[in-house]
């Protein structure tokens, strides 16, 4: 070894330098990591995240506001209820019904509270360890795990998705906090329970409660709400009616944890909880659909409904009332009573539907009917018929006003010529004793001047003098039209608007007295119930009430004013029995086994072309307006119903509508009643006078008319003086134009075709 080496080997120790150099750089090495990872700069880098993360978030705070609800967690249904209450349908996409906090029992919130965040009253909204444990889930791709409040919950349901991302789980955490600072926990509450899903289709508590238990939110037991909050974990799994015997056991178990919670908060008693049994749900009942009559009643719900919305100010037009209608809270109840309703929707199958035959008969394919029924003390719709089925017929039978209400327009000139004390133009009090010309296309005299309208009568049947009772029987149209002259005809429009009647551009022409205008079942029920009660205007209501959350909605009462005199409104309702007992309703009403000695008083109608036949009477306590119209299923436009069901010749207002009208009303019938009329006129009262006489403007009466015996309770039948009743079908028809000429058509123009064939001249004609 030489110097220099010598030197250096004591210097290094006496160890060799390779070796020692090996193990110097892994030692040197060792030092620098400590000195890069030292505990400060792991607790600087540590505590330097946190700042950031924190920042970060102040940042992310103050950037996210609460955002604007979803919109599909707004959705709601209408939903539609019998006038006792029980559901008649839901309409809208997504079943919902937000119900206000306030209405649901304060043990049945409380279960929510104990099944999902126990310590939702006392926290800030949200659960930062399960939130992370989400958050990390999520990146590692596991998934939807972990928990959250129902603050979160809410935020997730109303205003973000259910996407399962890290940016939306953070919005989450930032509109939770803010959410619980500026809200109330029972609004929270009640936004979670309301947007949940349940469910059977089911969004919210008000629609769960009905889904599963058949009732409102509000009537649910602390057993029952316990079970729907233990469902928001897996609500296709829970539900009972479908859960596997793993899932039944799975449910029970966590509705035995949600109520073991409520005695832990002591929100239940223990010894109530131990009492406690498992309550099963019903077994899954298809949402009502719009099948049937359903639809038309929906329909015409929605319609007054819009109408109110206008009336106060919510909406300025219809279009934008159907807007409000269709964003859904609605609940609408009806005035539809449910065993009248399928009454009357029995009695028009057994007596018209099942008698028509398309393939048999093409006329029978074009055949309508529309039907209401009105509470004439209340102005109630109890029940509707708009057609056949809403699905396949989506006009509204019952609320149409096209066709024709014919002869059933007759007693409102009645009720004018009372209410004035109106005179014939020989300055004859018009009553039911008044005798008038009844000869088929008799010139309609205003004085001395012919007005241009001479109309016929049915199968141009001449009666000769005829007193008003008798002519309200056969419904003879050319004493009619030259009373609406008599009375005036600007004055019988005013009392049918006054009535009910839709009157607006309608003219004060003589071709109105037959019943040429257009009217609708509704309308005329609510005219003949105006009748019905005494003279005080009925207005036919659909709606009972209707309930939201944010708005108000009131009604109108359906019981007006006085509008006629309880004398002239009398008056015609006792002449209008004499059309059952003597007239075009006899077969139909007056000897209906079920009838039990009921009185009752309507009149038929049979229009022009024989295109609409309408029965519309009344007892003191139910009206119904039954028509009959035909209608092409393929254009739509009118179309004539002769032998429609099997009928010889024309279907007439005293055949289908009258029976379809005796099977409802006996059928429904309480008790037997009678009318209590203020009159001394008419069939239900023996007159207190002589019949007086105008057979024409010009022709004073004989001694012989004034000494005639006046109509009794049972008024005599007068056979026509100008024609003898035949024993054959007339060849062709006997009607003509008002100008007199001939015509080998039905009349056109308004004219109605009642009364009956002249084959029965007294009424009693066989009609089916």
């Amino acid at each position: 070894m030489g110097r220099a080496e010598e030197r250096r080997a004591r210097q290094r120790g006496g160890r060799r330098a390779a070796p020692k150099r090996r193990r110097s750089s892994g030692a040197g090495g060792k030092s620098g990591i400590r000195r890069l990872f030292t505990w400060k700069k792991i607790l600087g880098t540590f505590f330097g995240l946190c700042l950031l993360g924190m920042g970060a978030f102040i940042v992310l705070y103050m950037v996210i506001d609460i955002p604007e609800g979803n919109a599909d967690a707004e959705l709601q249904s209408n939903v539609y209820k019998y006038s006792d209450g029980t559901i008649m349908a839901r309409d809208g996409e997504r079943n919902r019904e937000i119900v206000d906090l306030a209405r649901i029992p304060k043990d049945v919130q409380r279960t929510f509270v104990a099944a999902e965040n126990k310590t939702f009253y006392k926290d800030a909204g949200v659960d930062l360890k399960g939130t992370a444990r989400g958050v990390l889930n999520t990146l590692s791709g596991k998934g939807a795990q972990g928990g959250s409040t129902i603050t979160q919950q809410y935020v997730k349901n109303y205003y973000l998705s259910q996407e399962q991302t890290v940016s939306r789980k953070l919005k989450e955490l930032v509109i939770s906090l803010k959410l619980d600072r500026e809200k109330s926990k029972d609004y929270i509450l009640a936004g979670y329970i309301n947007t949940s899903y349940y469910g059977r289709g089911a969004y919210g508590i008000q629609a769960a409660a009905q889904a599963y238990y058949r009732v409102d939110a509000e009537d649910l037991s602390v057993e029952q709400g316990a079970y729907l909050a233990a469902l928001l974990q897996a609500p296709n799994q829970y539900d009972w009616a479908i859960a596997s015997d793993t899932g039944k056991k799975l449910v029970q178990q966590r509705w035995n944890y949600v109520l073991d919670n409520m005695v832990e908060q002591k929100w239940l008693d223990g010894a109530a909880r131990r009492g406690m049994t498992f309550p099963e749900p019903e077994a899954p009942k298809p949402a009502p659909g719009m099948e049937g009559q359903t639809g038309y009643l929906v329909e015409a719900a929605n319609y007054a409904l819009k109408e109110r919305l206008v009336a106060q100010g919510a909406a300025e037009d219809m279009e934008q009332a159907k807007a409000l209608v269709d964003l859904g809270g609605y609940t609408i109840t009806l005035n539809i009573d449910r065993k009248k309703q399928a009454a009357l929707e029995k009695s028009v199958k057994a007596e018209l539907t099942s008698k028509l035959d398309p393939e048999k008969r093409e006329v029978d394919a074009d055949v309508q009917a529309g039907a209401v029924s009105v509470d004439p003390k209340t102005g109630g719709v109890l029940a509707m018929y708009g057609g056949v089925d809403y699905v396949k017929h989506f006009t509204n039978n019952a609320t149409r006003d096209d066709y024709q209400p014919a002869s059933t327009f007759k007693p409102l000139i009645l009720a004018a010529a009372v209410d004035q004390d109106a005179e014939t133009q020989d300055g004859v009090p018009i009553t039911a004793n008044t005798l008038y010309d009844g000869t088929s296309r008799r010139p309609v005299m205003d004085g001395d001047q012919k007005v241009g309208f001479a109309p016929p009568n049915e199968d141009d049947v001449d009666y000769g003098d005829i007193t008003v009772q008798e002519a309200m029987n056969k419904s003879v149209n050319s004493v009619f039209a030259q009373m609406g002259i008599d009375v005036g005809m600007p004055q019988v429009v005013k009392v049918a608007g006054d009535l009910g009647m839709e009157t607006e551009g309608m003219e004060a022409v003589p071709a109105q007295t037959l019943g040429s205008m257009g009217a609708s079942p509704l309308e005329m029920a609510g005219v003949y119930a105006t009748l019905d009660n005494h003279g005080k205007k009925v207005t036919p209501a659909v709606v009972k009430s209707v309930e939201h959350k944010d708005r108000t909605v009131e009604f109108p009462e359906a019981i007006g004013e006085q509008v006629i005199s309880r004398e002239a409104a009398d008056t015609v309702t006792s002449v209008l029995t004499g059309v059952v007992d003597d007239g075009t309703a006899k077969r139909s009403v007056r000897d209906n086994p079920l009838r039990d000695g009921q009185q009752v008083a309507g009149k038929t109608g049979t229009s022009d072309n024989n295109k609409s036949a309408w029965f519309t009477g009344f007892t003191p306590g139910l009206v119904t307006s039954v028509g009959l119209f035909g209608e092409d299923p393929k254009t739509h436009k009118q179309v004539p119903m002769y032998k429609a069901g099997g009928v010889d010749h024309r279907v007439n207002g005293g055949g289908f509508p009258a029976e379809i009208w005796a099977a409802y009303t006996f059928g429904v019938m309480d008790e037997v009643t009678e009318f209590d009329l203020e009159t001394k006129q008419g069939a239900a009262v023996k007159p207190s006078t002589s019949p007086t006489v105008t057979q024409s403007p010009t022709r004073s009466p004989t001694p012989e008319e004034t000494t005639e015996e006046s109509p009794s309770d049972e008024p005599t039948t007068q056979e026509p003086t100008s024609q003898e009743p035949t024993t054959e079908e007339p060849t062709q028809s006997p009607s003509q134009s008002p100008s007199g000429t001939p015509s080998t058509e039905p009349p056109t123009g308004g004219t109605s075709t009642e009364p009956e064939d002249p084959l029965f001249p007294d009424g009693d004609r066989q009609e089916r």
